[in-house]
């Protein structure tokens, strides 16, 4: 019954959030390269496969974001000591910061979305949302 509209909007919102992070972050990270730094943050030292399942990606695609952060100071890649094959993606020092900066941007755009309705509003759509999502 609802589900039509509720498509329609949740679509409008993600194409809009995604358009205004994705400009605010500009030119020196994107949504995605803030994704992985967030996961580095989270999980410490990460190989490129883990990031797959959070991804939601390919491995060529995981491969070529990292390329990109590794060119830009975001990230380091290192052989592990003991078995060569194996790589250690780290967050640099750059990376850490660009990490923060990424989050107040977020923290600001939702937060300037959200100013459109009542705090109790707020509160109730965060509630919905998760009812939703599990």
């Amino acid at each position: 019954m609802y589900s039509v509209e509720f498509a329609k909007l949740w679509t409008k919102l993600s194409k809009e959030l995604k358009s205004n992070m994705e400009d605010q972050l500009a030119p020196t990270i994107t949504e995605g390269q803030l994704h992985v730094l967030e996961l580095l943050a989270a999980n410490g030292t990460m190989k490129p496969s883990d990031f797959i399942e959070y991804l939601a990606t390919t491995p060529a695609a995981v491969t070529t974001l990292l390329d990109r952060m590794e060119r830009a100071g975001l990230i380091t890649r290192s052989r592990d000591e003991k078995d060569r094959r194996v790589v250690w993606v780290d967050a640099t020092d750059k990376g850490k910061s660009e990490r923060e900066r990424g989050l107040q941007i977020r923290e600001e755009v939702l937060d300037a979305y959200l100013s459109r309705i009542s705090s109790h509003n707020q509160q109730l759509l965060v509630y919905l949302l998760g009812k939703v999502a599990n």
